[in-house]
């Protein structure tokens, strides 16, 4: 999967949002861009889906999480401190 990446500070992971659903849920991988599909409750307005994508990821993985690119963006890219990538996709594994 493309959309991960190893840094010196944990793993980086691209993904695409869409605010406003009826229940947080990772939907999926999209294979043309890159991303892992991402479904938030709250509204894209005051930071509220960025917060609740923080929050989701960091309850998911134990691990803090920072938004490093798109903030004002469906596309953003989630920086998880100290983790690696086998242990992020076998979180995965029960929810794709």
């Amino acid at each position: 999967m493309q959309a991960v990446q190893t840094t010196p500070q944990g793993i980086t992971v691209m993904i695409e949002v869409s605010p406003k659903s009826a229940k947080f849920q990772i939907a999926g991988y999209n294979q043309w861009r890159k991303t892992l599909e991402v479904k938030l409750k709250s509204p894209p307005t005051k930071g509220k889906a960025n917060k609740e994508l923080m929050n989701e990821f960091f309850a998911l993985t134990g691990h803090p999480t920072d938004i490093i690119a798109g903030q004002k963006s469906r596309q953003k890219t989630l920086l998880i401190h100290d983790m690696d990538e086998k242990e992020f996709y076998k979180i995965l594994e029960g929810l794709i």
